[in-house]
C-alpha cells in the first residue's frame, strides 16, 4: 500500500513538475517605443528590428527544451509619456510577455521598470540614464554604453576637437537631456573651459530668439546640447540667419537620424552616440541589407541593438530550456552572447552593458561620418 502510495505521490509530483515546465507552442516578446509623436520613427525603427528578428528565428526553427517555439511580438506605444509608459507595461506583462525591448527615452524607462520587475520580466532598454540600473531592480538590462560614457565622450571631444575656450551647454528639460547635460558640462568646467551659457528648454520648442542673443553676446565658440533632431535643425538655421555660422554644435545621439544629414547644414554639426551604426560592424551590410528587403528603408536608429537583443533572448531561452521571465532574467546577466550585428553582448550584475562604446560622427550631406570611437574617453 506504502509502495502504491509512493508511486502515486511520484507521478503526481513528476506531472506537477512537467506542467510548471511545459513550454507553450507560441511565445511573445513585447516591445514598447514611442510610436507616436515627434520620436515616432525612432521608435519604429526599433519595433522592425525585433521583427525582423523574430521572422529570421521563425524561419530558422527554435527549439527549447526540446519544444517547437514560434515567437511573436506585441508591440505598443509609450508615446514618450511616462504615464503612458507604465500603462503599457501593465498591458504587456498582463498579456504575459516574456521579456520586452523598451523604452526609448530614459525617463519612460525608469518609470516603467517597476512594472516589469514586479513580474520578473526582464527588460532590455536602449535608454543611457545611468539611473535605470541602478534602481535596485532585477530586471533592468541596457543594450547600450550610458550617459556617463556619453558625457566623458562630449565634454573630452568639445574641449579637444572643437577648439573652444567658451561654451554653451543647452538641454531639452527631460531626464535624459537635463543629466546627461549637467554631466558634460562638469567635464568641460574639469578642462578649464568655461561654460558661458547653461540652459534648459522644453523639450518640444523650435523658438531660440531669446537663446540666440544671449549665445550672441556671450560669444561662445561652441554649443553642447541634448536638445532633439527637429529643435537643432531649427537652432542651425536660427543661428545662421544671425550671422552665427562659425558656431559648431556638439549634440547627443538624439539628433542622429537622417533629418540633419538630410538637410543644408550651414554651420558644424556633430553628435556623440552609444549607438554604433550598422555599417561599422563587420556583419552590418547583412543587417542592413536584410532590413531594406524587409522595409524598404535604411534603419533610422537602434534597429540592429533591438534584433540583436531578441538572439539574446533566444539563445537566454535555449540555454535556461525555459520561458519563465524570472529564469531568463537569471541567465541573460550570466551568458556573453554571440549577436548576429553588435558581435556581442553582456550584460553585467546591474545591468550595464559590458561591451557598451561611444563614437563621434559628423553631419556630412546625407551621411553621419564616423569620426572616432571609444570604450575609455
Amino acid at each position: 500500500m506504502f509502495r502504491r502510495l509512493f508511486g502515486l505521490g511520484g507521478l503526481l509530483a513528476a506531472l506537477a513538475l512537467t506542467a510548471c515546465n511545459r513550454i507553450p507552442e507560441t511565445v511573445t516578446i513585447g516591445v514598447a517605443q514611442p510610436l507616436s509623436g515627434p520620436l515616432a520613427s525612432l521608435g519604429q525603427d526599433m519595433v522592425n528590428g525585433v521583427r525582423l528578428a523574430v521572422e529570421d528565428i521563425n524561419r530558422q526553427g527554435l527549439r527549447i527544451d526540446g519544444q517547437p517555439v514560434r515567437l511573436e511580438v506585441l508591440a505598443v506605444d509609450d508615446r514618450s509619456d511616462p504615464e503612458t509608459g507604465k500603462t503599457v507595461a501593465r498591458q504587456l506583462v498582463d498579456a504575459g510577455v516574456v521579456a520586452v525591448v523598451g523604452h526609448l527615452n530614459s525617463g519612460v524607462t525608469i518609470a516603467a521598470a517597476p512594472v516589469y520587475a514586479e513580474k520578473h520580466v526582464p527588460q532590455l532598454a536602449i535608454s543611457t540614464k545611468p539611473e535605470y540600473t541602478r534602481l535596485g531592480l532585477p530586471t533592468t538590462l541596457r543594450l547600450v554604453a550610458n550617459d556617463a560614457l556619453q558625457a566623458k565622450a562630449m565634454g573630452a571631444y568639445a574641449v579637444r576637437s572643437l577648439n573652444g575656450q567658451s561654451f554653451a551647454v543647452i538641454d531639452d528639460s527631460t531626464p535624459y537631456g537635463k543629466g546627461l547635460a549637467d554631466a558634460a558640462a562638469d567635464e568641460i568646467r574639469r578642462a578649464g573651459k568655461t561654460v558661458a551659457v547653461r540652459q534648459s528648454l522644453d523639450d518640444r520648442t523650435t523658438d531660440f530668439q531669446a537663446l540666440v542673443p544671449e549665445l550672441q553676446r556671450a560669444d561662445v565658440d561652441a554649443i553642447v546640447t541634448t536638445l532633439a533632431d527637429f529643435q537643432v535643425l531649427a537652432l542651425v538655421d536660427q543661428l545662421a540667419r544671425a550671422g552665427l555660422r562659425k558656431v559648431r554644435i556638439l549634440g547627443s545621439d538624439t539628433i542622429k537620424t537622417d533629418k540633419l544629414v538630410k538637410a543644408a547644414l550651414p554651420l558644424k554639426v556633430y553628435a556623440t552616440s552609444p549607438i554604433i551604426e550598422p555599417r561599422e560592424f563587420l556583419q552590418g551590410q547583412a543587417f542592413l541589407d536584410r532590413y531594406r528587403a524587409a522595409y524598404g528603408t535604411d534603419p533610422v536608429y537602434g534597429s540592429h541593438y533591438a534584433y540583436d537583443a531578441v538572439w539574446v533572448l533566444k539563445a537566454a531561452m535555449e540555454r535556461s530550456r525555459t520561458v519563465d521571465p524570472k529564469k531568463l532574467t537569471a541567465e541573460l546577466k550570466r551568458i556573453d552572447a554571440l549577436a548576429p550585428v553588435t558581435h556581442g553582448v553582456r550584460f553585467n550584475e546591474q545591468g550595464e552593458q559590458h561591451y557598451g562604446v561611444v563614437s563621434v560622427y559628423e553631419a556630412r550631406p546625407g551621411i553621419w561620418e564616423a569620426l572616432t570611437r571609444s570604450d575609455q574617453w
